[in-house]
């Protein structure tokens, strides 16, 4: 695991010295314990050195006691991570939407049975506009991981989600969305055909439901990938351009 003080210096658009306000002396300890759970299927944990979740979860400002969401979560990569750092006090809505459900149940029973055998973890099932109609207490945190270009092609109405999503949060929670680059101007078909994010089609739709784009980081940056071939093309499978932003909600 990397000195998170590298990883901080790797977050662009954001003001270092009031991240390190916002977030308490024992954040980096509680994500690195996550990060080291031996508990953590040995595939997930080695897929960390692509995937840098120590990084993400400090550019997000995570602190122990948050509240958050997982959205499609899958397996629970993530989830399991946000346990861990979020501790006891906190807690993890781990979400997979109806259709991933129906579609991937292995995946979806693997998250319930965890999310069962950990008090801080609540399993979601539901239409991904209506993720937060059971959750009583505003979350700190949402995030969606590698899967807003899906919302394209899977019936979302993603107004409806973003708003859902801005509803749910405090003020001042954030939103943290991660996905593959597609080329700028190759617009939404890519989400079906390349499974890639037309990055500024996100931050609009996402930044018309009041949030404002509040940082973003180049931690899962690639260079070297050309953005129009699949994310499954062998050639770029697991190592694609990805970007990373964090929309805050405004304080009232």
């Amino acid at each position: 695991m990397k000195h998170f003080a590298a990883a901080l210096a790797a977050l662009t658009l954001a003001t270092p010295a009031a991240l390190a306000l916002r977030v308490q002396d024992d954040a980096p300890a509680m994500i690195e314990a996550a990060l080291a759970d031996e508990s953590r299927p040995e595939q997930e944990r080695a897929q960390d050195a692509g995937r840098r979740p120590g990084e993400v979860l400090m550019f997000a400002g995570l602190e122990p006691g948050w509240h958050v969401a997982d959205l499609t979560a899958g397996a629970g990569y993530y989830t399991r991570i946000l346990s861990g750092a979020v501790g006891a006090d906190g807690h993890v809505y781990a979400h997979n939407p109806s259709w991933v459900a129906e579609r991937f149940p292995e995946p979806n029973e693997a998250l319930g049975a965890y999310a069962a055998e950990h008090a801080n973890i609540t399993h979601v099932v539901a239409p991904t506009e209506d993720f937060a109609a059971e959750i009583e207490e505003p979350l700190d945190a949402v995030f969606m991981v590698l899967f807003y270009h899906d919302t394209y092609f899977d019936g979302t109405d993603r107004a409806a989600m973003n708003q859902a999503i801005y509803d749910a949060l405090r003020p001042g929670g954030v939103y943290i969305v991660i996905d593959h680059h597609a080329p700028e101007g190759s617009g939404a078909e890519t989400g079906d055909t390349l499974h890639r994010m037309e990055a500024s089609l996100a931050e609009a739709e996402i930044t018309a439901a009041g949030f404002v784009l509040d940082g973003q980081s180049d931690v899962l940056a690639n260079p070297d990938d050309p953005r129009d071939i699949s994310v499954f093309d062998p050639a770029i499978r697991r190592q694609t351009d990805r970007f990373v932003y964090r929309f805050r909600k405004p304080d009232m």
